[in-house]
């Protein structure tokens, strides 16, 4: 064969540029073919004369008896290339290959075997004395690098046992993260703060680790409330209870609980627990649950206990003016115009499973949860369709008693609920009075002009008549209760 070498050292260019540029896009492509690139060295070698097992014949010139030798030293190592890279596409599990690993050890211990081969099978050179001398080296270099050979077996025994994998919600050492990278040394964790945190090998395999990943579809949340010692647990626990059923994300199997945790000097704690199917809730389904807890304890006139402080002496305040200030629809009222308007609230109970509102019906009355959770329901072609549940110091009617809009929902309670109610011929009486908060609470309306489409009477399109959302919401009012113009 003429001119092996360059044809040798063209098939090993042409590997570099199909491994530097990843050219076909596909892995088990490129590697065929790199695999066919190293059939056609060994063809080129072995029908020359030339054999990676032996030194490189003796030429004429020196140059190309060196250049036969490094050819040679290129095969060794580009059989360990390939070597590793089958094995890591061909036989490792996805998981593991992700992790990197194992294919990095076994890489580097197979091209440690490559090396010491190519010196003694090329070079010819006293590979025993090589070998003995760096036994004696890997001893001193071993006491050296201790920590990190140790993170190293550990990083091995993480990957055969698998506690975790990448792309697993974790806690390690009471720090919780998305690993997003495992390797030879350490576990790349990404906290929910956008922070990078790396936990050793080491440290991982000797800490307490809880996967938030698995099973797959449950996570679980707690929240901690610290509530009056002098509050009845009963009392406590019922109203954590209805809490935990106010709230329909949250998964029905396995089933929520509110325990008493511990006591204090101060407090009593207490837990709810629940879970959801999807890590990303967590959060979100975290903060309504606590909303709720304290929402439902403020129904049951219990309240939250300051950490570790005790709580101040205060008088009750009234039950129906505390209601109207929690109230969205009355936050911009004055403490005169809700304690006017509390005197004219009813008192309603109803028991769980009971409707309190038909579908398709303009609500004449203003109904204010006080304690209780009611479930909200659209009627589809499907079937009826839970879209969302109400819970204390949420209103409902409100379009129909201030504008004749009619409800497209009905409403009916899911626990035993006590409502407050404000009558027609009572809003108007309020609102002759102040006509300022008809305006304030238009304004409101106007402002949840989409849910009011998907759960009332559409909106006509008010802007072909020159008017704004508030305009015509406000010319409703004032005609339903009779306010004069000038109001």
């Amino acid at each position: 064969m003429k001119y092996p070498l360059i044809l040798g050292f063209g098939i090993v260019a042409l590997d570099v540029a199909v491994w530097r540029l990843r050219i076909p896009p596909n892995e088990l492509v490129r590697l065929a073919i790199r695999l066919a690139l190293f059939s056609a060295l060994n063809w080129v070698l072995f029908s020359s004369g030339l054999s990676p097992f032996t030194q490189a014949p003796p030429e004429s010139a020196a140059e190309l008896h060196w250049l036969g030798q490094v050819l040679e030293i290129i095969w060794w190592l580009m059989g360990a290339r390939l070597l590793t890279l089958s094995l890591d596409t061909l036989l490792l599990p996805k998981a593991w290959r992700r992790q990197r690993l194992f294919s990095d050890v076994f890489g580097a211990v197979v091209f440690l075997a490559a090396v010491v081969a190519a010196l003694g099978f090329v070079l010819e050179l006293p590979v025993r004395g090589l070998v003995a001398t760096s036994g004696a080296l890997a001893i001193v270099l071993g006491l050296a690098i201790q920590s990190t050979l140790s993170d190293v077996f550990a990083g091995i025994v993480l990957n055969t046992t698998e506690p975790y994998s990448v792309g697993d919600w974790v806690v390690i050492d009471d720090v919780e993260g998305k690993v997003v990278e495992m390797n030879w040394r350490a576990t790349h964790l990404l906290t929910g703060e956008g922070n990078t945190l790396i936990v050793p090998n080491a440290v991982a395999s000797k800490a307490k680790i809880s996967n938030n990943s698995r099973p797959a579809n449950v996570h679980g949340l707690s929240l901690v409330l610290e509530i009056d010692p002098e509050a009845r647990p009963k009392t406590v626990l019922d109203a954590l209870g209805r809490a935990l059923t106010g709230c329909n994300v949250i998964l029905d199997t396995p089933a929520p609980f509110a325990r008493m945790k511990r006591t204090t000097l101060n407090s009593v704690q207490y837990e709810v627990v629940a879970f959801v199917d999807d890590m990303n809730k967590k959060l979100a389904v975290s903060n309504e649950l606590f909303d709720l807890c304290y929402r439902h304890l403020a129904a049951s006139d219990v309240t939250l206990r300051a950490l570790g402080v005790a709580g101040p002496a205060t008088t009750a305040p009234d039950a129906k003016e505390a209601l109207l200030k929690r109230v969205t629809l009355f936050e911009s009222l004055t403490a005169d115009e809700v304690t006017r308007l509390a005197k004219r609230l009813s008192r309603h109970e109803y028991q769980a499973d009971q409707q309190v509102l038909a579908p398709d019906t303009v609500p004449d009355s203003l109904s204010i949860v006080h304690s209780g959770v009611l479930s909200v329901r659209l009627s589809e072609l499907a079937g009826d369709r839970e879209i969302a549940r109400i819970g204390p110091g949420e209103a409902f009617g409100e379009a129909g008693l201030l504008a004749g809009l009619a409800m497209h929902v009905s409403i009916a309670t899911l626990t035993p609920s006590v409502l407050y109610q404000l009558g027609k011929d009572d809003m108007t009486s309020f609102l002759k009075d102040h006509p300022e908060v008809a305006k304030q609470m238009c304004q409101l309306l106007a402002y949840r002009q989409d849910r009011l489409g998907k759960l009332t009477t559409a909106i006509p399109s008010v802007q072909e008549k020159g008017q704004s959302v508030f305009q015509w919401l406000f010319e409703k009012v004032r005609h339903l209760h009779s306010l004069h113009n000038g109001s």
